[in-house]
């Protein structure tokens, strides 16, 4: 048999296949440029935050230091800050120096020579000698200066030696005080003069290795977790029966569908200050009535006592949210057809028969949407616990949340604050997960 010698070209495409996968191409391109607007909404509202978060948190921010106010990895100095207080200071100086006399006058002229010979060595850089002057003169006739002119970078040894002088300067004043005419001026401008060298800030992971090694921190996670699985437990529960009541026809029920609604509807924070008068230890509602059935021994017992702001905070977020659960499942039950139940009680099945063989199983989807979004809704509850406990007392009722909350704003620390922000949106994630792959396989199967 003789060997093929004929080359083996490839089969040419015919018009009809260019034509189907340039419609292919085409449907693809405008698949994915439909889902465009989306994606990037996503990425703008969910994605780029907890991004931003996690830069913030990898530096030592803190409000309430000018030296820590904003992310820096260079060593810089506020000329402002310096110009501000660096010629009161030698001005102040020279008004001691001419009222002292012996070691006293020597050793104020030698911490002005320190700072003089300090600040020429700021000035030998030639684009900052141009900053500093254009500081300097808006700063004689009282104009604003901008904060791009205001900042200028700086040698780490030149910052180094600055901080050090000024640190010293602050000292050796502190030990001449009783020789001095007005030491805690001398001490005032030395130690604003300090603020004005800005310090790298970036820390790494520092915050999150002290926030897990924080029992705080611990503490107000157990505090969300207990408040996110009870109130969800009973939610559920709740919620269930009342789906199933309300999917029976009867007379009224849109009516009845309508009034259970009217808790979700009322915004969290107005339903908590509500809840916080019914619980007043003196003319509250509630309180009393709980007091009169012995569930606490006194009314103030609600809001002062551990257990009983867990209570109150709990039995608010029920009475708040169970009807959103309800809705949930109710949407479930109303697919399901009646065929079904009808057949089981012909077959002599019970009510209760009914429930566990068809309605749960059936509702198993619904279920895990309503614990999912309930679940990362409670898990990050603030409004609510923040309106009526504040986080006490003693920060039994102090969630992740409350306590993110309090380090960012309360003590303007927010490089830790982002810190905890990101804890939350890990915790968020890792529930998130938790139930679509354990409970949620079926769902996304479409089984």
């Amino acid at each position: 048999m003789k060997p093929n010698l004929m080359p083996n070209h490839p089969k040419p495409i015919n018009a009809k296949t260019k034509t189907k996968n340039k419609k292919k191409l085409s449907e693809r391109s405008l698949g994915y440029f439909l889902i465009a607007p989306a994606m990037i909404l996503i990425f703008v509202i969910a994605i780029w935050p907890v991004f931003q978060s996690f830069y913030y948190s990898m530096f030592d921010l803190r409000l309430n230091n000018p030296g820590k106010s904003e992310a820096h990895t260079s060593y810089s100095v506020n000329l402002q800050t310096y110009l501000d207080n660096y010629p009161f200071l030698m001005n102040t100086l020279d008004e001691e120096i001419g009222e002292a006399s012996g070691k006293t006058k020597e050793e104020l002229e030698a911490i002005q020579a320190d700072l003089e010979k300090i600040d020429s060595e700021l000035q030998k850089d030639s684009e900052l000698k141009e900053k500093y002057k254009q500081v300097d003169e808006k700063l004689m006739v009282m104009k604003p200066v901008s904060e791009d002119l205001a900042v200028a970078e700086l040698d780490k040894d030149v910052a180094l030696d600055l901080e050090k002088t000024v640190d010293e300067t602050t000292d050796r004043v502190r030990e001449l005080k009783g020789e001095l005419k007005n030491p805690d001026d001398v001490i005032g401008l030395s130690s604003s003069l300090s603020d004005s060298v800005i310090t790298p800030n970036f820390i790494g992971l520092k915050h999150y290795k002290e926030n897990l090694s924080d029992g705080r921190m611990w503490k107000a996670i157990s505090n969300t977790t207990v408040f996110t699985v009870i109130s969800v437990f009973i939610e559920l529960v709740i919620g269930l029966a009342i789906a199933i009541l309300i999917n029976k026809a009867f007379f009224g029920r849109g009516l009845v569908r309508a009034t259970i609604l009217i808790p979700w509807a009322i915004p969290t924070a107005v339903s908590a200050f509500m809840w916080k008068y019914l619980y007043d230890g003196q003319n509250g509602i509630v309180a009393k009535a709980f007091e009169s059935i012995g569930l606490f021994d006194r009314m103030t017992d609600l809001l002062t006592s551990s257990n009983g702001a867990m209570f109150s905070v709990i039995f608010a977020d029920v009475w708040k949210t169970t009807p959103y659960m309800a809705l949930l499942l109710l949407a479930g039950l109303q697919t399901i057809p009646s065929s079904l139940y009808e057949a089981a009680a012909i077959d002599g099945a019970s009510k209760w028969k009914q429930f566990l063989k068809i309605t749960l199983p059936l509702l198993k989807s619904s279920i895990l949407v309503a614990l999912l979004f309930r679940t990362l809704d409670a898990f990050r509850v603030f409004d609510l616990i923040y309106v009526l406990t504040g986080g006490g007392p003693a920060n039994s009722t102090e969630t992740i949340s409350i306590l993110a909350y309090k380090v960012m704003f309360a003590q303007t620390n927010f490089g830790e604050g982002s810190a905890l922000s990101v804890i939350v949106f890990i915790c968020v994630a890792i529930i998130s997960m938790i139930y679509i792959k354990f409970l949620g396989r079926d769902l996304l199967n479409d089984k």
